[in-house]
């Protein structure tokens, strides 16, 4: 039986799936912008790969809810992760180096030890790495806890904006004036944690970063000031969350690598027009 294209939106699961992709593309831009400013893209990368460690722990448990899991491990490890940077001994780079190879290696081995997971550990691999086909089951309540955290991420984003310009600019005048920075360099790591855990499910822990880094490189190959720049990725990343969903259900293919590409396909277009405008 063919089935159109328009009747694709009649299925509940199509609007669960824009909805959920559209806030999490949201939220990873918005803070994409300040991680890149801040050089902190590479807590997002390792904590994608604690994320995917948590997930194998969480299977291994047999949770029905992983994000009772996965939350806590990954929100702790950003913690840490952010500690260690600071450490004059260990260099930032090193640590998530460390970690993002001891949780790929350590989900991996507990996948393969689960009894459970083990009859199709290749699967359970590739969905936790490129995203997961549960992405087009999603039920109510699944898309009520990104709908709430999205909420919170993006709420505090506009509450505290103006000290998050201030930390990211200019971290030691932030001091000056009484800015606690090291307090808001520990919230942008708790943040990064719970966009990362919403995203696992729509891109994979490989792909999340460019969830976080395509669209806020693309608003600044087209702007140079914050606001604009903040403002453009948070629209680009949206366009392409929406276009790759639609691309990848008209031609079935994963939608996780294809939002990606779209995003990728729009960086090449920004490189070109900022290339051409500065002419």
């Amino acid at each position: 039986m063919n089935i159109r294209f328009s009747d694709y939106f009649s299925y509940p699961f199509v609007w669960y799936l824009l909805i959920v992709g559209v806030l999490v593309s949201l939220c990873a831009a918005l803070f994409g912008v300040v991680l890149i400013l801040k050089r902190f893209s590479f807590i997002g990368d390792g904590l994608a790969h604690v994320a995917f460690g948590a997930t194998a722990i969480a299977t291994a448990l047999s949770f029905t809810d992983n994000i009772l899991i996965v939350l806590p491990i990954t929100i702790l490890c950003a913690v840490l992760l952010l500690k260690t940077g600071q450490e004059t001994r260990i260099k930032g780079d090193a640590a998530v180096a460390v970690v993002s190879v001891g949780a790929l290696a350590l989900g991996y081995l507990i996948l393969s030890i689960n009894p459970s997971s083990s009859a199709n550990v290749a699967g359970d691999v590739c969905d936790s790495l490129f995203g997961s086909f549960a992405i087009l089951v999603l039920t109510p309540a699944d898309v009520w806890t990104c709908v709430i955290l999205s909420a919170i991420v993006i709420t505090l984003f506009l509450l505290l904006y103006h000290k998050i310009f201030a930390v990211t600019f200019d971290e030691e005048f932030a001091r000056a004036v009484g800015v606690r920075a090291s307090l808001y360099n520990l919230f942008l790591a708790v943040i990064t944690a719970v966009i990362i855990v919403l995203a696992m499910n729509l891109v994979g822990s490989l792909l999340i970063s460019a969830l976080i880094v395509f669209p806020a490189l693309c608003a600044m190959l087209l702007f140079g000031s914050f606001q604009r720049v903040i403002v453009c990725s948070a629209v680009l990343s949206v366009i392409c969350a929406v276009v790759g969903i639609l691309t990848s259900l008209a031609f079935s293919t994963p939608i996780g690598p294809t939002i990606v590409v779209v995003d990728m396909l729009a960086f090449a277009v920004c490189f070109l027009v900022g290339r051409f405008c500065k002419r």
